[in-house]
């Protein structure tokens, strides 16, 4: 492995896995650099991803870079013949999310993105038990992230050294969040997007690079079996941080916990709401014993990295491969054009592998 990015990238154990080795590290600055080294105890750092990726020892690549720059430095690592994970999104227009489609197709080598989402505790429980019927027919999704960028916060977007890539960031631009609560779940594809914005006289939503004037966008959502869906994702909101969703079936619903301080529960139409405990999925066989310890993310991480892993040892698809990536990241950016339109019914592209 070859571990690119000393920000989140420090943050997955792709050290603890047995059948992994990180063999090389990069960051633009020294310091990070130095502090994937001791992450993960590896030896060999290089000074860019360019030169990185040249290393013959490396077989696979974890891009952990600017959201910007993902596509291209995805397509970078691809082409120089290394398999790809890279943090979330795949991409941030339409055009680099379908070069990235291409470059799998044309280089034949495995490409996944590391949605966090997916791979929360309840998410799999929610994934689980749809598999199992309990839910019956899952009709609706409503779907939040949530992700203050204000007032103490306001680090997120401009820093001493100068503005990061999230100043100004369009919410819909970062859906996965959201998305992957109704796709990781249910295999459904958002067809339909409809989507309203809402942003005010901050200096940030006047001179950003992306001009987008949007703090905080909501999307309804159209599915291809016919459901619809709630996405939101908002910068400005005083909750600090949240990642939930619930899911509804015609058998059983699931709330996660929520900013309000209510817990996680079920209820149903024969039975009272009752408390729902977080099932602790890190803890069991679905991951190699060293892996088995809780993590951020509501304990994403350490499946993120096992997925991937275990699909290339296994010469296998893996879950978030790049026809699940581009469902979760393509109607976000469908979704800010319709934003942008006053909310104007769109229409999203499908990616499907042929049978």
């Amino acid at each position: 492995m070859g571990v690119v990015g000393g920000g989140f990238g420090s943050c997955l154990p792709w050290h603890k896995h047995p059948d992994a080795v990180v063999a090389g590290v990069s960051d633009l600055r020294s310091d990070r650099r130095e502090h994937l080294m001791k992450t993960f105890r590896c030896e060999t750092a290089y000074e860019s991803l360019e030169k990185l990726i040249l290393a013959p020892d490396i077989d696979a690549v974890a891009v952990y870079t600017p959201a910007p720059d993902h596509a291209r430095h995805v397509r970078m690592v691809l082409n120089a013949g290394k398999h790809a994970i890279s943090a979330v999104p795949l991409g941030m227009t339409v055009e680099e999310c379908e070069q990235v489609l291409d470059t799998v197709k044309r280089t034949g080598l495995t490409y996944m993105m590391s949605e966090t989402s997916f791979y929360r505790q309840e998410t799999i429980t929610a994934r689980q038990w749809y598999n199992e019927g309990k839910f019956g027919e899952i009709v609706h999704v409503e779907a939040e992230y949530y992700h203050d960028h204000t007032g103490p916060h306001m680090a997120y977007w401009q820093t001493p050294e100068g503005r990061t890539w999230r100043y100004g960031l369009p919410p819909m631009h970062y859906p996965s969040h959201s998305t992957a609560f109704l796709t990781g779940v249910t295999g459904e594809r958002i067809t339909e997007v409809s989507c309203m914005g809402w942003g005010d006289d901050t200096q940030a939503l006047k001179d950003n690079t992306y001009k987008n004037p949007f703090w905080n966008c909501t999307a309804l959502c159209r599915t291809n079996r016919g459901h619809f869906a709630k996405m939101s994702v908002f910068w400005h909101v005083q909750v600090g941080f949240a990642e939930r969703a619930t899911w509804y079936g015609t058998k059983m619903n699931y709330y996660m916990p929520d900013p309000r301080g209510a817990g996680a529960f079920v209820t149903s139409a024969s039975t009272p709401p009752r408390p729902q405990p977080l099932i602790e999925h890190w803890k069991t066989d679905m991951l190699p014993e060293p892996l088995r310890h809780d993590c951020g993310h509501g304990g994403s991480w350490t499946s993120i990295v096992h997925e991937f892993v275990d699909s290339l040892v296994k010469r296998r698809r893996p879950a978030i491969d790049i026809y699940e990536a581009l469902a979760e990241t393509v109607p976000g950016i469908i979704a800010h054009q319709s934003a942008m339109k006053g909310g104007e019914l769109m229409k999203v592209p499908q990616y499907e592998p042929k049978a």
